[in-house]
């Protein structure tokens, strides 16, 4: 996995511990930067951005916004941060790659092009 340092807005860190996030994530939040949530720069996956990836091994190309487990709607293009590519994405910034172990044993690698935070937050 490359090292980018994930940032993660403080509001975010402390939702996502307390609804006891699988330990992969876990694993990840515990070595992020956390800061303030009116410090969070545009270009980072916060929860409720909506996010554009690549994916290296097909380039393919999709667009998601990360949400809360109970959120979550596949047919709207709603991820949730505890799904793999929910998890692998969240605090990375734009260009940042990230390889993933997603279900069925196989990794792949996933390259942020665009975030676009929600309305509610784009102001900050």
């Amino acid at each position: 996995m490359q090292q980018n340092n994930l940032i993660i807005r403080e509001s975010d860190f402390v939702r996502l511990m307390a609804i006891q996030p699988p330990d992969d994530l876990r694993d990840e939040l515990e070595r992020a930067i956390v800061i303030p949530d009116e410090s969070i720069p545009a270009d980072i996956v916060t929860m409720g951005s909506r996010v554009r990836y690549t994916e290296q091994e097909t380039g393919n190309s999709r667009q998601v916004e990360i949400v809360y487990p109970d959120e979550a709607d596949p047919a709207a293009s709603k991820v949730s941060v505890f799904a793999p590519v929910g998890a692998a994405l969240i605090g990375l910034g734009v260009g940042h790659e990230i390889d993933w172990d997603f279900p069925g044993g196989s990794s792949r690698r996933l390259t942020v092009v665009e975030v676009i935070q929600p309305a509610s937050t784009a102001a900050h």
